[in-house]
């Protein structure tokens, strides 16, 4: 297998998040109180019914249309649902934004054997990351801040580009960027659907790494099954 290049997901894959129950919750309180302190005269279960119900529309529509609008579209049509009209760029909805990203960053932890990984896969190849994040000014501090922005040649963060996996665009993109053809790439992820079938469809290899929320479609099958990312080193 010739390979100049290797791309990762991140959430579950070099960083990891506590179960989503956990810290969603906890996020939306954070964000629930500084509205509440902007005048957002609401309780907190109003709130939150509203926002999983805006969530999960947006949810729904992107599997259709593999666009990711950037977290604060879903904050701004909660409001509006709840009577506040704010636009996306609004302060407040800039603020309750940076609240819920902040507090969300308290539950991700860096997987202790990244950074020797891509340290030494950076010696042989270009690496790129693509990430299905809302957030993206927060998914790039928490590369800043767990010390994984300097090995990448191409980070493409969903928010950013009104794309997500698995859509063939932000595969094509995170490629061109690191001027590599598919064949000679690897995709390491751990969702089926989104890391293995996606990266499949542009001609990359494939690599799942198995965790909590390995799962999606059960007819597709990755190239390489690994635990731990130090067996990416053997692997490659």
């Amino acid at each position: 297998m010739q390979v100049e290049a290797v791309l990762f997901d991140l959430f579950d894959t070099l960083l990891l998040l506590e179960k989503e129950e956990i810290y969603y919750e906890a996020c939306l309180k954070k964000m629930h109180e500084f509205l509440t302190e902007n005048g957002i005269a609401v309780g907190f279960n109003d709130f939150s019914k509203v926002y999983f119900d805006v969530r999960d529309k947006f949810y729904s529509e992107s599997r259709q249309t593999l666009e990711e609008p950037h977290f604060k579209v879903r904050v701004s049509q909660t409001l509006h649902i709840l009577g506040y009209k704010y636009d996306a760029s609004h302060p407040i909805v800039i603020g309750a934004t940076n609240v819920f990203a902040d507090e969300f960053m308290q539950y991700v932890t860096l997987d202790k054997e990244a950074l020797n990984v891509l340290r030494k896969l950076r010696e042989k190849y270009r690496l790129g990351l693509v990430s299905n994040f809302g957030l993206p000014e927060c998914g790039r501090k928490l590369l800043e801040i767990h010390g994984l922005s300097k090995f990448f040649d191409a980070i493409v963060i969903s928010g950013e580009i009104n794309q997500r996996k698995p859509s063939p665009k932000i595969f094509e993109r995170t490629l061109k960027a690191l001027n590599v053809d598919s064949s000679k790439a690897v995709f390491v992820g751990d969702m089926l659907d989104l890391d293995i079938r996606g990266p499949k469809n542009v001609g990359m290899k494939t690599v799942l790494i198995e965790r909590r929320s390995s799962k999606g479609g059960t007819d597709v099958k990755p190239d390489f099954t690994v635990k731990t990312l130090s067996e990416l080193l053997t692997i490659l």
